[in-house]
């Protein structure tokens, strides 16, 4: 796998990325593609659901790199995230060089808290540093994920790639779940934590909605997200949907844990997606992904064509789809071009600007597409 990456590259790779099922002998995966390729700047995790120019997958290995001597690239890591999110963002920020005009970042998708860690980074990066990237996955068992840095298999850590130097970069962050029946208030939550919506226990209004199917939680909770309607921590943008899927219940307090910030006193909705949203919404992204890129090229002084493609998508999109998850791709393949390589995963949550000068967030039930010119 390695040295084929180096064959089509023509050299040793500048940069690797790595994702894979959580198989057994991880360990010896990773000693391996750091022999063949030749190069400790590799970086990825587990997933649930691997993505590459041959298509979706899954209980597989994907590599994908960049030759390149217009880039620099700088791969760091912290660990221990879920005691101190927000501190582990500012100390991997810190690890990195100045000058760094872009960032993915590769964290626990079980601990931590996705919105911290952003907080932590963009407190010594600034909002203007766009972040990409997802939460590793593990084949929906919700039980351990992994993250990898050179040949370094991590847990309950963040995996950062830095760039610096001259390049293009183009974003689209798109969902397809659209809201069910009235707002409701926030009444009581904690960081990730809801507890109450309109003072009633939350566990109690998913179950009312869910039904029969109440029983699969927290599980099939990701099929239905909540929706934060208006304000957010001062980003305020009716074009984006900014959506949180469960990820854990407390049947004791009735409290439901979501993989981002749930604010207390904010609106949120109940939604649902289906096929046919879904799949208007990631090519959608891959297009707005585009069109960003070709804003980023300025004047058009030197023509640059997307060189890589990035597609980082929700575990859920993946559940909604079924049989025709593979459909993703071949949309992303028509906004993009059929010859542009594409590398990616079904991530536990995304992190993904929201417009050119927006804020980076961290996104549940989206397709994020990043596309890159070198």
């Amino acid at each position: 796998m390695a040295r084929n990456l180096a064959q089509r590259l023509g050299g040793t790779p500048s940069a690797c990325w790595l994702f894979c099922s959580p198989e057994a002998g991880l360990a010896e995966l990773l000693k391996g593609v750091r022999e063949a390729a030749g190069t400790d700047t590799i970086i990825g995790c587990t997933t649930d659901g691997e993505v590459c120019e041959a298509g979706f997958c899954t209980k597989s290995a994907v590599l994908g790199g960049i030759l390149t001597d217009r880039i620099e690239f700088s791969v760091v890591a912290v660990e221990g995230i879920g005691r101190d999110p927000e501190g582990a963002g500012r100390d991997l920020a810190q690890k990195l060089p100045q000058g760094t005009k872009y960032l993915q970042l590769f964290s626990d998708g079980l601990t931590g808290n996705g919105n911290a860690m952003l907080r932590g980074v963009a407190s010594h990066l600034g909002n203007s540093v766009p972040v990409g990237g997802g939460t590793a996955g593990d084949a929906g068992r919700f039980h351990r994920t992994w993250q990898f840095i050179g040949d370094r298999l991590l847990t309950d850590a963040a995996v950062a790639i830095g760039f610096s130097g001259d390049f293009r970069l183009g974003t689209g962050v798109e969902s397809g779940w659209m809201p069910i029946g009235l707002p409701k208030r926030v009444t009581r939550a904690s960081g990730n934590i809801l507890y109450e919506l309109n003072g009633e226990r939350a566990l109690r209004v998913y179950e009312r909605f869910l039904g029969k199917h109440a029983s699969r939680l927290p599980g099939v909770g990701v099929e239905y997200p909540l929706l934060i309607v208006g304000n957010y921590a001062g980003f305020s943008d009716e074009s984006v949907r900014l959506l949180r899927a469960t990820m854990a219940v407390d049947r004791k307090n009735g409290s439901i844990r979501f993989a981002g910030d749930i604010p207390e006193g904010a609106m949120v909705c109940l939604t649902c997606g289906d096929r046919a949203s879904v799949l208007r919404a990631v090519s959608s992204a891959a297009r707005h992904a585009l069109e960003d890129f070709k804003t980023d090229a300025g004047d058009g002084s030197e023509a640059l064509s997307p060189g890589i493609v990035f597609s980082y998508s929700c575990m859920a999109r993946k559940i909604v789809l079924g049989r025709n998850t593979k459909e993703e791709l071949s949309l992303i393949r028509q906004a993009v071009g059929t010859q542009v390589p594409v590398i990616g995963f079904y991530s536990y949550g995304e992190y993904c600007r929201t417009r050119r000068g927006g804020p980076s967030l961290l996104h549940n039930e989206t397709a994020t597409i990043s596309v890159l010119g070198i």
